[in-house]
């Protein structure tokens, strides 16, 4: 629901329901449903250093979270946690997960205090069921994946996270149809957010070209947009023929997984939005897409 229209049907029924109680209001309001789906985004995360960064990329994301409406939780679905089997985190209160080494203590000082979502948690449980079982993970956090986004998207932490792992032996068309049964989620106000990275090869990476991408690092990445605003998703799906260069452009699918996943919940009204678009040392896509 838009900000104008909520004001409107609160002011409706304030002004014809003058002997409501505040207690009263406020639990129709906890109650309602959303009106409209939560966001679906795709974001490149890229470099962890993006937490602590202030660039045009972590500018579009802080954009973002200014612009789009406020979900009741998110779930996240990060390149940074591969399982055998699904799983989801349940967990009350994760920690922030610093899972890389190599960088500034600054980085490391970093904590994303959000709360988990265990009830939405158990309802992807429940809505998976019949495509495969998905195990409670009390212990797992927040990686960087994930807090790395969304610190500048939501930076007072203050709607719940929870993530669903990547079953990594599994092919990629099982995680497009999975990802399809957590279309309610969205009716229910939680935002999907897929957390990867379209092209990534580090063992290609040209530190000495920060804002440049190799010839079939951008062949890649074009040919993807261009399937994504076609609404044409088995060709990305099928991603490693899309290009003569798509080995190169996806060594491991670990971080172009995420995106299926975002694909999948598009609803056909839905159009994409390229919220960011650039290439970075040479093999890195950040790519980052918002349907609405």
């Amino acid at each position: 629901m838009k900000r104008s229209d909520f004001i409107k049907t609160v002011g409706l029924v304030m002004a014809t329901t003058p002997l409501m109680g505040l207690k009263d209001w406020h639990k129709i309001t906890e109650n309602a449903e959303p009106t409209a789906k939560a966001p679906l985004l795709f974001i490149g995360h890229g470099n962890p250093m993006n937490a602590l960064y202030n660039n045009t990329f972590t500018q579009t994301l802080t954009k973002l979270g200014q612009t789009v409406e406020k979900p009741k939780a998110i779930l996240v679905v990060s390149a940074h946690w591969l399982t055998n089997g699904t799983w989801v985190a349940t967990t009350a209160k994760p920690e922030t997960i610093h899972d890389f080494g190599g960088f500034p203590q600054a980085l490391f000082d970093v904590q994303y205090p959000a709360p988990g979502s265990p009830t939405f948690a158990t309802e992807t449980q429940t809505l998976l069921k019949d495509k495969t079982t998905v195990q409670a993970d009390t212990s797992w956090g927040l990686d960087h994946g994930a807090w790395t986004v969304l610190k500048h998207i939501y930076p007072n932490a203050d709607v719940p996270v929870f993530q669903l792992s990547i079953d990594y032996s599994k092919p990629p068309q099982y995680h497009y149809d999975l990802a399809k049964y957590l279309a309610k989620l969205r009716d229910k106000g939680v935002m999907i957010l897929g957390s990867g990275n379209i092209v990534h090869n580090l063992g290609r990476i040209d530190w000495n070209n920060p804002n440049t991408g190799y010839d079939w690092t951008i062949e890649f990445d074009e040919a993807v947009k261009k399937h994504i605003n076609d609404g044409n998703h088995q060709p990305l799906i099928d991603y490693i023929t899309l290009t003569k260069g798509a080995n190169l452009a996806v060594p491991t699918n670990d971080h172009y997984l995420p995106l299926l996943y975002t694909l999948a919940l598009q609803d056909a009204k839905e159009k994409p939005s390229h919220i960011y678009e650039g290439n970075e040392m040479g093999s890195i896509s950040m790519r980052s897409v918002l349907f609405s």
